[in-house]
């Protein structure tokens, strides 16, 4: 399968941001490994500090147990809005409209991705355990009345092809 590439909004990108994003493929692949879809979200604090780590848990609610929800509700239990509003969320897929309003509705401030929506569009097609939306995190965060610092999708090949390896032929 030849992968299409949508590029680019990542000109903010540092290297602890492509670290944390490599732990979310990490994170990712632990899920698979127990069964799920391999997603895998983080948040970091200001300083790039882990405060909590999820998997996708697709083997204990289904369809709509995303990484980056679980995580963002666990996260608005333990944190202020105040607080999360200094955080970065990081994700090794683009957030889906649902946890897109979960970053938003949690105050998280900053979102880092690896591939597009789209792009795991051509990884799952009708695969009816991911029906995807063709909807960007941009898009929603735009229709919202936050200000929320979105980067990605990843440019470089290399980190991008790690962030995806796992879906691979997963969705077959």
């Amino acid at each position: 399968m030849e992968i299409v590439w949508i590029c680019c909004y990542n000109a903010l990108m540092n290297d602890t941001d492509r670290r944390l994003l490599l732990r979310t493929a990490e994170i990712a692949h632990e899920a698979m490994e127990k069964g799920n879809h391999p997603f895998g979200a983080l948040l970091a604090d200001k300083d790039g500090r882990i405060l909590m780590e999820q998997g996708n848990a697709f083997t204990e609610g289904g369809s709509a147990y995303h990484a980056e929800t679980l995580l963002l509700l666990r996260a608005a239990k333990e944190y202020s809005p105040g607080f999360l509003r200094t955080c970065t969320l990081y994700s090794n897929f683009e957030p889906c409209c649902m946890c897109t309003g979960a970053l938003y509705w949690t105050n998280v401030g900053r979102l880092v991705f690896g591939a597009t929506e789209k792009d795991l569009l051509s990884f799952t097609g009708d695969n009816e355990e991911n029906p995807t939306f063709s909807l960007s995190s941009r898009d929603v965060v735009a229709h919202g009345q936050k200000d929320i610092a979105i980067e990605g999708p990843v440019e470089d090949k290399e980190l991008l092809s790690v962030l995806v390896h796992d879906h691979i032929g997963f969705w077959k």
